[in-house]
């Protein structure tokens, strides 16, 4: 069953449990996790959007396009997914796009305003496939890197090799969800298992790729479940560089497509408590936005989401349009960020200051935000 509304979880007392400074650790509890993220609402927005603040220029959002390079037809059983030909979806299989098409939809998500060009195949993983067509990945990267846009791609399980030839062709990040918890995702996939996704995101950051990783609410989870997802992300030897937080988008066909919509208030709770605990980390605003208000997405933004995907679609599933997005910039005095091409993403790791030190380190932060600005 779907988790008991967010407001049922917090108490008073629980508002001692956040913390007042956030440097980048990697030694959360989940216990710690779990006091975060029942703590009282409100206190827990203040708290993240004090932690953004401290890490990132609010004001500007990272604007992300995505598009399917290779649509339907996947091996997988992922109970949420409408391109598993498992299912009876109305995703018809389609073959892997060619290369103009999807350098003019990367021509057209960067004159819109993106600064990342994500491209998902429904594969299992590159093994699936042969040598050739991930050659024309390879060059799809290329060419779209060559534009001047960030570059990410999600194709499932990828080894060393392979992540070393994606970041030679210019790749900037990789995703790979984990979708939930270790205990609950058997009950969500059985085709591949938690430790292989582990094992993708440790191939992509041994090449020296940005790691793109979150998961799914309303899959029928736990609270618990949720914490013990971002205990996972949390205790990574890195964070990753982006964290999606998606909600369901039941699909037709699926043995999902039955579910429950997420409560903004339980996206929101997630949202934050990632902020806190991966405070710079870009928490990345996923699937289900079109269902949330205007209201209800500047809320997401004051916990600290900073990134989202615009275009009208999400690989298969629909997007808000991108008037509305330009109308809720505009009226919420936010700017896109702008792209970065940093070599590997390198943390810094904030210790706990001496008195006083730490109002001098932040403030440092933000001469340093608004000079780059």
């Amino acid at each position: 069953p779907r988790p008991s509304p967010s407001r049922a979880l917090s108490s008073p007392a629980a508002a001692s449990t956040l913390p007042t400074t956030f440097p980048v650790r990697h030694d959360w509890t989940p216990e710690q996790i779990g006091a975060i993220y029942h703590s009282p609402f409100l206190s827990l927005v203040y708290t993240a959007a004090t932690a953004h603040r401290t890490h990132f220029d609010p004001s500007q959002v990272q604007k992300c396009t995505l598009l399917s390079i290779k649509t339907g037809g996947c091996p997988e059983d992922c109970k949420y997914c409408a391109q598993s030909a498992r299912y009876p979806t109305p995703v018809e299989a389609e073959p892997l796009l060619q290369l103009e098409p999807v350098l003019a939809s990367a021509r057209a998500a960067k004159a819109s305003g993106s600064t990342r060009f994500c491209m998902g195949a429904a594969w299992k993983g590159a093994a699936q496939v042969g040598p050739r067509q991930f050659q024309r990945v390879l060059d799809m990267v290329s060419e779209v890197r060559a534009l001047g846009l960030e570059v990410c791609a999600t194709l499932g399980a990828v080894d060393e090799a392979q992540a070393a030839r994606l970041k030679a062709a210019g790749l900037t990040a990789y995703n790979h969800n984990i979708d939930t918890s270790k205990d609950f995702y058997p009950k969500i996939i059985s085709t591949r298992t938690f430790d292989s996704r582990l094992a993708t995101l440790a191939a992509v950051r041994a090449a020296g790729i940005s790691v793109c990783s979150g998961g799914i609410l309303g899959l029928g989870e736990s609270h618990t479940d949720r914490i013990s997802m971002l205990h996972t992300l949390s205790t990574l030897p890195s964070h990753p560089e982006s964290v999606p937080v998606n909600a369901l988008v039941p699909n037709e066909g699926t043995p999902l497509e039955n579910a429950e919509r997420v409560p903004v208030w339980d996206m929101v709770r997630m949202i934050a408590t990632a902020r806190i605990i991966m405070p710079r980390s870009m928490v990345r605003l996923s699937a289900g936005r079109v269902a949330l208000s205007l209201t209800e997405q500047a809320l997401c933004f004051m916990a600290g989401a900073n990134s989202i995907f615009t275009g009208d679609k999400l690989l298969t599933t629909p997007n808000n349009e991108l008037d509305d997005d330009s109308k809720m910039f505009e009226m919420l005095g936010l700017e896109g960020k702008p792209p970065f091409f940093g070599a590997d993403v390198e943390e810094e790791v904030v210790r706990p200051a001496e008195e006083g030190v730490e109002e001098e380190l932040v403030a440092a932060k933000r001469s340093s935000v608004a000079a780059s600005a």
